[in-house]
């Protein structure tokens, strides 16, 4: 036997000498019960952040005590409850998931995509509602369903959201001169009006009686033709907004942009990007369901609760779709930010009218529906009367108490109109393809 070896075996003898079972066993129990407690804080962690997560997306916003309607409805649903049962409580359900969506979408937009335009950001985080809504129901083919949703949402924005904040912001500013940058208006209120006009054009094609039937044809060939020139026309509006006349919306960043960062920040500490894009699926997901118990039981909850469809679909559907953008716009108006509310309210107004209108339009024609622009005499008057309010209001650049007043009763009137009107979907022009 070598020298080496010999070596070797008396090293091996002393170790095992020195290191005795007993303490090899302490050894390994005391590396076990090491990793036991690492496994059992990262397991802690991992719930402590899921904790952290739950509180802040479903208890930090005053709508959280109408999430037990969500389950509500689900049981309704699975039980088969009474259908108007179901129609309410997924309508209430709809309501925080509307509003915590938005905020879902501006957190990953504004933290992760570094996008950076106040009141786009909000408007498209607003209408993210809508848009599933309206989808469900050109899929379901529910034709009188989405029109009525997508012109309430507009009037929605234009009077109630736009007028609320101006009131308020009004009150709670008496001894301030409440001004605004009236270029961005200006650029809205053109929008606006060029999609007034592709709506009443196929309108008056259907209002023509002496027209032959094949001129249906025609009226839907001119919607889409115009649906075309919407879309023209927001893309330049963004361009617009994003690219050449950015310094025209740059006030929205400078006055609200620098606190709402701050608060962005807060809330990316306790929620990262993969927690929030889980929860942002989650809500998508949530909401896509309760809009197909919407769109399945609002006849029967129309014949339940003696409401016409055009009233629920006009008044309650956009309320509900706009408690995020109405929140955000009143609380901004309170803090004396009006170009922050306008830019909400207008460019939401403008987003539904010139983007997602159009944009159904098209999906419709790829799909074989005929949706048209033709949303019938009396919607299509109140669209007109609510654009044509809102551009005489907001012409001086400033603003007072009374104006919201005006805006936010003209908002009753037109939901009064709807109230009392039943229309037979069947013999209504507004339908008419």
């Amino acid at each position: 036997m070598s020298s080496s070896e010999t070596d070797d075996l008396e090293i091996g003898e002393i170790l095992t000498k020195a290191v005795s079972p007993e303490k090899m066993r302490e050894s390994l129990l005391r590396r076990s019960m090491s990793d036991d407690h690492r496994f059992s804080s990262v397991s802690i962690r991992i719930l402590r952040d899921f904790v952290a997560n739950v509180r802040k997306v479903v208890f930090e916003t005053k709508l959280f005590v109408l999430f037990p309607a969500i389950p509500m409805a689900f049981v309704a649903r699975w039980f088969s409850f009474g259908r108007p049962w179901i129609f309410a409580l997924s309508l209430i359900g709809l309501t925080p998931l509307a509003e915590r969506l938005s905020f879902l979408t501006e957190l990953f937009m504004k933290v992760y995509l570094m996008f950076a335009v106040g009141g786009l950001v909000n408007a498209t985080c607003g209408n993210a509602t809508e848009l599933i809504i309206a989808m469900f129901a050109l899929h379901k083919r529910k034709i009188h369903v989405l029109k009525y949703s997508l012109l309430g949402s507009i009037i929605s924005n234009l009077l109630l959201v736009l007028g609320s904040s101006l009131l308020c912001g009004g009150i709670a500013n008496l001894n301030k001169e409440q001004k605004f940058d009236h270029k961005q208006v200006d650029a809205n209120m053109l929008l606006l009006l060029l999609g007034l006009l592709c709506q009443i054009t196929p309108l008056l094609f259907n209002l023509n009686m002496d027209s032959p039937k094949h001129d249906v044809n025609a009226v839907l060939q001119l919607s889409r033709t115009s649906s075309i020139v919407m879309l023209i026309a927001y893309v330049a509006y963004l361009f617009f907004q994003l690219k050449t006349h950015s310094q025209l919306f740059e006030s929205q960043e400078d006055n609200g942009d620098n606190d709402d960062d701050q608060e962005l920040d807060k809330e990316t500490a306790s929620i990262g990007v993969w927690s929030a894009f889980i929860w942002l699926c989650l809500m998508t997901v949530l909401i896509s369901v309760l809009s197909q118990y919407v769109l399945g039981t609002i006849e029967d909850a129309s014949e339940s609760w003696g409401l016409s469809v055009s009233f629920m679909s006009i008044i309650l559907l956009p309320i509900v779709g706009n408690a995020a953008e109405h929140a955000g716009a009143v609380i901004f108006a309170f803090k004396n930010k009006l170009d922050i509310s306008l830019g909400v309210a207008l460019g939401s107004a403008s987003q539904i009218l010139m983007f997602v209108v159009p944009l159904c339009v098209i999906i419709g024609w790829i799909k074989g529906i005929q949706m048209n622009l033709d949303f019938g005499l009396l919607e299509t008057g109140c669209l007109a009367f609510s654009i044509f309010l809102t551009a005489f209001t907001l012409q001086d650049g400033s603003s007072h108490y009374l104006k919201g007043v005006t805006l936010t009763l003209a908002y009753v009137v037109t939901g009064s109109c709807f109230f009392v009107q039943h229309v037979p979907f069947g013999n209504s022009i507004t339908f008419t393809c």
